[in-house]
């Protein structure tokens, strides 16, 4: 693939003097432009129109590059090669900071807002992460004998859910937000990348997506439940200067957090990865045993 983008980059007008694959479909190049692969066409397309909108709504995502013909992207066989400008920052390295964990709060509810505006002119997977709960993940537990989590956990959390989720508001949401998709430059949010996952759901579910994220680092200075927590009240502060939750989503956001680790556990389960299903099933326990109120 290396070789293919260097043979491609003349339709940008851009010299390679310096290419560095920073994601598996992604290379940087000369420090300055970033050229992402895509085998999905139509996904390439509504990605390039979601940073068209966002960025008419003042949010820090990634510019695209034309190439000298003025075309959004290449097709070369058959993959799309998007370029666009790298953005300024990097990423969090310090997880506990909760002056950053609230401006996550806030950079999620701001991405939230904007993402009112491309759900009214892009159509996206409507899903349901119940359904996915009923669905899928309990068909790979299933067969699993529920060998990693207990049908009981499992019923118990699903009915918890099941109960609230009428009431949770839905909207298009990120669906990976962590802090390796936002960038922070100088203490300071600097921008939004990968929108590949993005679908309608409950918007809770970026928030909770994130703090249970928290907790997977592969860190030897790993969370205390206070210091989780601390960062939990953190986010949803941030979130709340911004976008006010209702009582419901506030006392939705440990079950769905729940169900994110349910879904992780039958999802490595699904790829025969037992290691990190009992990983997730380890950060499932240990929200299951926090205080949130």
């Amino acid at each position: 693939m290396k070789e293919i983008i260097e043979q491609i980059l003349p339709l940008w007008d851009i010299e390679n003097n310096q290419l560095l694959q920073i994601y598996p479909s992604a290379w940087e190049i000369n420090h300055s432009y970033v050229i992402k692969v895509y085998d999905d066409q139509k996904q390439l397309e509504r990605n390039i129109k979601i940073s068209e909108i966002l960025l008419d709504c003042a949010i820090p995502v990634a510019d695209t590059v034309l190439t000298k013909t003025g075309e959004k992207y290449v097709k070369y066989k058959n993959s799309y090669f998007l370029m666009s400008k790298k953005l300024p920052g990097s990423n969090i390295l310090n997880i506990k900071d909760k002056t950053i964990a609230r401006k996550m709060g806030c950079a999620i509810a701001q991405l939230h807002l904007a993402f009112i505006k491309c759900e009214r002119e892009i159509e996206f997977w409507d899903n349901s992460l119940l359904q996915e709960m009923k669905g899928w993940i309990r068909e790979n537990l299933e067969n699993n004998n529920w060998q990693i989590i207990n049908e009981e956990d499992y019923s118990k959390t699903v009915e918890l859910l099941e109960s609230v989720y009428d009431y949770l508001p839905k909207q298009l949401i990120h669906r990976d937000v962590h802090y390796g998709n936002f960038l922070f430059f100088e203490g300071n949010l600097s921008g939004y990348i990968d929108f590949d996952l993005s679908q309608r759901n409950i918007r809770i579910f970026d928030i909770c997506y994130f703090l249970t994220g928290l907790l997977a680092e592969e860190t030897d200075d790993a969370f205390t439940k206070t210091e989780w927590i601390e960062n939990v009240k953190s986010v949803i502060a941030g979130y709340e200067s911004i976008i006010n939750l209702s009582e419901k989503e506030k006392d939705a956001i440990p079950c769905v957090m729940e169900c994110i680790e349910i879904l992780f556990i039958a999802y490595f389960i699904g790829i025969n990865d037992t290691k990190q299903a009992n990983e997730a099933y380890n950060v499932f326990r240990f929200i299951q045993n926090c205080e949130f109120r």
